[in-house]
């Protein structure tokens, strides 16, 4: 099994996952990212504060991927 990382970065910084995960393969590393992701939009601000949020993961050697949620939305004038 490997050791994954799910760093949390968002507008204010970087936030490091100081224990890690073990994951039998990468595609459940990349579930667990999704379902980290998700997590963080229930919890996330109302929308006319919303930030950019990723999930960088990585292992002890490498960065693996990252997953990100990205607000852009479009003003439309009446």
């Amino acid at each position: 099994m490997t050791r994954y990382y799910f760093d949390i970065r968002d507008d204010t910084g970087l936030y490091p996952d100081e224990e890690g995960l073990e994951c039998e393969t990468q595609r459940e590393a990349e579930v667990e990212a999704a379902r980290t992701l998700a997590d963080l939009a229930r919890d996330l601000a109302p929308m006319d504060e919303q930030r950019d949020v990723a999930v960088e993961v990585r292992t002890n050697l490498e960065r693996v991927f990252q997953a990100a949620l990205i607000f852009n939305r479009s003003r439309v004038t009446q």
